[in-house]
């Protein structure tokens, strides 16, 4: 399915037409931008899925003195957190420090972090009237997550991409429905199949609010919204298409008529790829289970793609841990629309030095490749002169 580049905001639009009338050199937010909408750059950015983290000294400092929930809902506390780790690792784009479940709260459902188990919402939803009580008028609660991408926004400029997120409405709603982490989803599934009134219900008030909040972080500074559908990858293709893909469409329609490429990302979701390109998405996150020039294929030209290192590779050997960088780029073979990532989040206990050096070599790795690729076809050009 053919996705359409969004009509960027006024900001962004402005940028991209310096950088191609100028021929400036690319910052940080503008190279991430580009690649988003499958346009050239100089070299492939690179960013990390939970970048800002428990593998971090500077966060684990901050976490000492405060909960996760207590960093989320402070401006100050979540937009330092955000900028240390950016500039830390010299990044080219910043993903604000936030969680999927803040939208949980306004909605009428409580929920808290218990050591060793992760979220846990108190009193799950498992039925139509559960679902009825639901709110949608409280999302301006969540303006302490615009108030951060305003800060970070304001430190970095155009340096850095600046990223927004949401949960997308499947992956929320099994948090909401199962209480927590689940490996099966049964509750989920079971009122996915015996219910779909109030299943659809869900969904759309999950959109309702998703989309409103997306456009809060938009409105703030926000360049980008990456949706995360993370549990996606437990349904089939028949399932994902008849209960997730219309919902999830219609929130990437919502988030891209902002004026802002959208980046939607699951995990374990090889076999979703082709139904997933129906979203409308401008870029596809691929998790490190696919080639990365599989994947491409899969989503097909009109998307772009963003991945896929396995972040345990990152504790390998520095020779092995270079040479998976290499073979991510070489699978990318330095089309216009990669963005280097890792395939899931960076978790806790990995060497920062090795992200950091990640960055080096994705940076001269890929603008070596660029230089190959340049000569190549000014090699040939002049053969056919």
């Amino acid at each position: 399915m053919k996705s359409s580049i969004p009509s960027l905001s006024t900001k962004r639009a402005t940028q991209l037409a310096v950088d191609i009338s100028k021929e400036a050199p690319m910052t940080g937010g503008s190279r991430f931008l580009r690649a988003c909408l499958r346009q050239p750059v100089d070299r492939t950015p690179v960013w990390f899925l939970r970048q800002a983290g428990r593998y971090m000294p500077e966060y684990q400092a901050v976490r000492r003195e405060h909960s996760l929930l207590a960093i989320c809902k402070s401006p100050e506390l979540a937009a330092e957190v955000t900028i240390t780790a950016a500039e830390k690792l010299d990044v080219d784009a910043a993903i604000i420090f936030a969680d999927l479940l803040l939208p949980l709260e306004p909605m009428g459902l409580d929920f808290e972090f218990l050591a060793g188990e992760g979220p846990v919402v108190h009193k799950p939803i498992r039925s139509a009237a559960d679902i009825g009580a639901l709110r949608t008028d409280r999302i301006a609660d969540l303006g302490y997550v615009a108030e951060a991408i305003r800060r970070v926004e304001k430190h970095f400029g155009d340096r850095m991409g600046m990223i927004g997120f949401c949960g997308a409405p499947f992956t929320l709603a099994s948090y909401m429905i199962e209480g927590g982490g689940s490996r099966n989803y049964i509750e989920t599934k079971r009122l996915m199949y015996s219910d779909p009134a109030a299943w659809q219900a869900l969904m759309q008030k999950l959109a309702t609010v998703l989309a409103e909040y997306a456009g809060q972080q938009v409105r703030a500074g926000a360049d980008v919204i990456q949706i995360f559908d993370s549990w996606a990858g437990a349904l089939s293709v028949t399932d994902y298409r008849e209960y997730v893909l219309p919902i999830t469409r219609l929130l990437v329609e919502q988030v891209r008529a902002l004026g802002v490429p959208v980046i939607y990302f699951g995990v374990d979701t090889a076999t979703l790829l082709p139904t997933m390109r129906e979203t409308g998405a401008d870029v596809i996150g691929l998790d490190w289970r696919i080639p990365l020039d599989t994947g491409r294929r899969v989503v097909g030209e009109h998307c772009a793609v963003q991945g896929n290192l396995d972040p345990i590779a990152l504790f390998a050997p520095e020779a092995l841990l270079r040479a998976r960088v290499e073979e991510v780029l070489r699978q990318a073979a330095g089309l216009p629309g990669h963005i280097f990532n890792v395939g899931h989040g960076i978790v806790p206990g990995t060497p920062v030095e090795n992200v950091r050096n990640v960055v080096r070599w994705v940076r001269e790795i890929s603008a070596q490749m660029q230089a190959e690729q340049s000569r190549s076809i000014g090699a040939t050009t002049a053969r056919k002169v």
